[in-house]
C-alpha cells in the first residue's frame, strides 16, 4: 500500500490564509479594543468619538463588498490580497502619528475598503478554488485563526501599551504587517489551481465544485434573499456578544467573572468553526443543527444560570458556536446553494448583509437594553436563531445539488 503523502500547493494556500486572518485580521479587528482607553484619554476625547472610526471600517466594507467580489473574479487574488496587506500595514504605521480623531475616522474607512477583501472575501473564495473536498474544515480553520490571533496579540499589545504606549503599539503591529506579512503573501499567495498546472484538492464533489448559478440567475432567485435575511439574523444574533459583560455584571457578577465569561466565548467560537467546518463537509444539515442547538442551548442557560456562575460560563461558551457559525456556515451555505461558478459576485453581495448587520444591530441591541431586560433580549435573540436555522435548512433543500 502506498503511503506516500503527495504535497499540493492548496496547503500553502491554507496557510496564506490563516496568515491574513490570524495576524492582520487578528491585530486590526481582534486588538481593535485595547487601544480605546489610552488614545482617548491621549487625544482628550470620548471612548464613543474614537470608537466611531470603527464605524467607518463596517460601513466602507458595506459599500464596497459588492465591487470588491467582482474585483477578486477579474484581477489577481495575489496582487488584491498582498498589496492589501500592506496597505493596511502603511495605515497602522500612519495611525501611530496621528494626533486628530478625524484622522483614524479617515483611516478606518480606508481600512473598510481594503477589509471586503481581505476579511470578508479571502479564504472563502480562495478555499473554493483550490480544495474539490474538506471545504468546510479549511473554511473553519482559516475562519478560527483570527480568534486565535486575538488571544495570541491581545496580552501583545497590552503589554506594548503598558510599557511603551499606544503610538509604539501601533507602530510595531504596523510594521509586523507590513514587514513580516505582506512578503510571506507577495510570494506565496496564487490565485488559482489551473494557472500553475493544477486541479483543485480532492476529487469529492467533482461535478458540483464545477457547477452552479451564474451571477445573474442567482440574484434573481428568491434563495438569494433568503440567505440575505440568514446573513442578517446571523450577525444580529452574533453581536449580542457586545453586551454580555455589561449582561454579567448586571446579575450581580463581577468584572473579573464577566472577562471570564468573554473567553468562554471566544472559546467557544475558535472550537465551534473548526468543528462546524469537519461537520458541514459530512452533512450542511447537521452542521445547521448543530450550531443552532448549541446557540439555543446557550441562550437558556444564560438565561437561567443567574444564580450559577458556572452555568453562564457553559452558555457563553455554546454561544460561541452559534457565533462561529456566522463566517463558517454563511460561506458554505452560500458555496452549497449557488455552487462555485460565481461565488465571489455571489459571496460579497451576500457579505454586505453581514457588515449591514454588524452596523445596524449593535445599535438596535444598545437601544433595547436600555428599555427591557436581558431576558426579553436573549428570547429575541433565540427566536432569530432558530428562524436563522430554519432559513438554512429550506436553503439546503431547495438547493439544485444536495451534497447532505
Amino acid at each position: 500500500m502506498n503511503t506516500h503523502f503527495k504535497f499540493h500547493y492548496a496547503y500553502v494556500i491554507v496557510f496564506c490564509c490563516c496568515l491574513i486572518m490570524g495576524v492582520v485580521i487578528g491585530l486590526v479587528m481582534s486588538c481593535a479594543g485595547i487601544f480605546y482607553t489610552p488614545v482617548s484619554d491621549d487625544l482628550g476625547v470620548s471612548k464613543g468619538d474614537f470608537g466611531l472610526y470603527m464605524t467607518f471600517v463596517y460601513s466602507c466594507s458595506f459599500f464596497m463588498l459588492s465591487v470588491a467580489g467582482k474585483m477578486m473574479d477579474k484581477f489577481s487574488a495575489r496582487v488584491l490580497l498582498a498589496g492589501g496587506t500592506a496597505i493596511v500595514g502603511l495605515i497602522y504605521i500612519g495611525m501611530s502619528q496621528f494626533d486628530k480623531v478625524w484622522q483614524f475616522y479617515v483611516a478606518g474607512g480606508l481600512i473598510g475598503i481594503v477589509l471586503s477583501f481581505l476579511l470578508y472575501l479571502s479564504y472563502p473564495v480562495l478555499i473554493s478554488r483550490w480544495f474539490n473536498s474538506g471545504v468546510g474544515f479549511f473554511i473553519g480553520l482559516c475562519s478560527a485563526a483570527s480568534g486565535i490571533g486575538g488571544i495570541v496579540f491581545n496580552p501583545i499589545g497590552g503589554y506594548l501599551l503598558q510599557v511603551y504606549g499606544w503610538r509604539t503599539a501601533y507602530l510595531i503591529f504596523g510594521a509586523i504587517i507590513l514587514i513580516g506579512i505582506f512578503p510571506l503573501l507577495a510570494v506565496l499567495l496564487r490565485d488559482d489551481p489551473y494557472k500553475i498546472g493544477l486541479k483543485p484538492l480532492g476529487r469529492k464533489e467533482q461535478e458540483y465544485v464545477s457547477s452552479g448559478m451564474d451571477y445573474a440567475e442567482a440574484i434573481r432567485s428568491p434563495t438569494f434573499y433568503t440567505m440575505l435575511v440568514f446573513a442578517f439574523l446571523m450577525i444580529s444574533v452574533s453581536t449580542l456578544n457586545l453586551f454580555l459583560p455589561t449582561y454579567i455584571t448586571s446579575v450581580g457578577f463581577s468584572v473579573e467573572q464577566s472577562s471570564l465569561v468573554a473567553s468562554a466565548v471566544m472559546l467557544g467560537v475558535t472550537i465551534g468553526k473548526l468543528i462546524l467546518g469537519y461537520i458541514n463537509d459530512k452533512s450542511p444539515i447537521a452542521g445547521v443543527f448543530l450550531f443552532s442547538g448549541c446557540g439555543i442551548l446557550g441562550f437558556i442557560f444564560l438565561l437561567f444560570g443567574t444564580k450559577m456562575f458556572i452555568l453562564i460560563v457553559i452558555g457563553a461558551f455554546l454561544f460561541g458556536w452559534a457565533y462561529a457559525a456566522v463566517t463558517v456556515e454563511t460561506a458554505l451555505l452560500v458555496r452549497i446553494v449557488f455552487g462555485t461558478k460565481d461565488y465571489s459576485k455571489i459571496f460579497s453581495n451576500i457579505s454586505i448583509s453581514l457588515a449591514l448587520g454588524g452596523a445596524v444591530m449593535a445599535g438596535v441591541w444598545g437601544y433595547l437594553a436600555d428599555f427591557l431586560d436581558f431576558k426579553v433580549i436573549f428570547i429575541i435573540a433565540l427566536v432569530l436563531l432558530a428562524c436563522a436555522a430554519g432559513i438554512g435548512w429550506i436553503s439546503i433543500k431547495k438547493s439544485a445539488k444536495n451534497i447532505y
